[in-house]
């Protein structure tokens, strides 16, 4: 991405997240398919007007999601297809769930940055998001869609990052409907999987694993990470869970993984890892606003990797390695005593 000419420039990135937004939810890659199509059949197929669809469609040309074929034909490109909720990887759920969720909440940004507040606090609904939406069906749903989303598509640089030949028994916590235990049993026959979530993640987790074919070795258990987790796991994940929560927080999950491990077991913390000095680069920046979404929303904060190890050490780990996968670094700790 070539660096803006001017603030005029930046500041109108919110218009390219709602022409993303209005393609996935009009279903516009699933409409074009794999030929051109003519704008009068896309509009059919997506009930919009001609006129006003065929201007969308000139907006999508220029961010590279569409192709103009002539004046009146459009084609899907690579990256558009993963508009498509088929498509692998698809980001379709994360762009609904930014769209309609996440974009909302970032309007509010100023008030948080004056009073160190996120969006539930500033309403008087407390500190915890997702207890607060435990009754929002629709907020849940659409938010475990996303996390598929994201998951789904690191799954093979965890995998690949990690060698889990020792490790027989795995359990991912916060783990919703099992994407990332799901991955890893895949590509390791040899592992019996754990997921620990909330009690309504458990029926399409159990979906997955039938589907996955390895419901006779992976199970959900429902609790919280806040509470005791319970033991028999010699390798625990978690992956863009410690971001969500301050440090009080963070070192209560710690120490209950630390408590459910056997000695010497190992815990893999998947996140994203902030620069110690940011940079104009693409992965600096992905980290950052996603530094910013978690002062808006859950309240947590992305980390150095010097501040992770600090909290784990806090908690009685030790510090094995970093590794990067894309935007995210898989960072393992191994724990100390008994």
């Amino acid at each position: 991405m070539s660096r803006p000419a001017s603030v005029h420039d930046l500041v109108q990135s919110h218009r390219i997240t709602a022409v993303i937004y209005a393609a996935a939810k009009l279903n516009l890659a699933e409409a074009i398919g794999g030929e051109a199509k003519s704008v009068a059949e896309l509009a059919r197929l997506v009930s919009a007007d001609e006129s006003a669809l065929r201007r969308l469609l000139v907006g999508l040309s220029t961010l590279g999601l569409c192709r103009q074929a002539d004046r009146d034909r459009f084609a899907i490109t690579d990256l558009g297809r993963q508009l498509n909720e088929t498509a692998d990887p698809s980001f379709k759920d994360w762009v609904l769930f930014e769209g309609e969720m996440l974009a909302q909440s970032w309007s509010g940004l100023i008030d948080s940055v004056r009073t160190g507040k996120t969006a539930a606090e500033l309403r008087g609904d407390g500190d915890d998001r997702y207890a607060e939406t435990s009754n929002a069906p629709e907020w849940t749903r659409r938010f475990n869609a996303a996390m598929v989303n994201l998951t789904r598509s690191i799954v093979p640089k965890i995998v690949a990052a990690h060698d889990f030949s020792d490790a027989r028994v795995v359990m991912d916590i916060g783990g919703g409907t099992g994407e990332l235990i799901g991955g890893v049993l895949k590509r390791n026959p040899h592992l019996q999987g754990i997921t620990l979530d909330l009690a309504r993640c458990e029926a399409e987790a159990r979906t997955h694993f039938d589907r996955l074919g390895i419901a006779d070795r992976c199970r959900f258990v429902a609790g919280s990470f806040f509470d005791k987790i319970q033991s028999g796991a010699d390798t625990i994940l978690m992956k863009s869970i410690l971001h969500n929560w301050k440090d009080d927080r963070c070192l209560i999950i710690l120490k209950n993984c630390r408590d459910a491990l056997p000695s010497g077991g190992t815990l893999i913390v998947i996140e994203r890892i902030m620069p110690e000095l940011a940079t104009t680069e693409p992965e600096d920046r992905s980290c950052v606003m996603s530094d910013l979404n978690m002062l808006r929303g859950p309240g947590g904060c992305e980390r150095t990797e010097a501040g992770y190890r600090r909290l784990a050490v806090l908690a009685s780990f030790a510090f094995v390695g970093t590794t990067g996968i894309g935007s995210f670094s898989l960072v393992q700790f191994r724990k100390v005593g008994n």
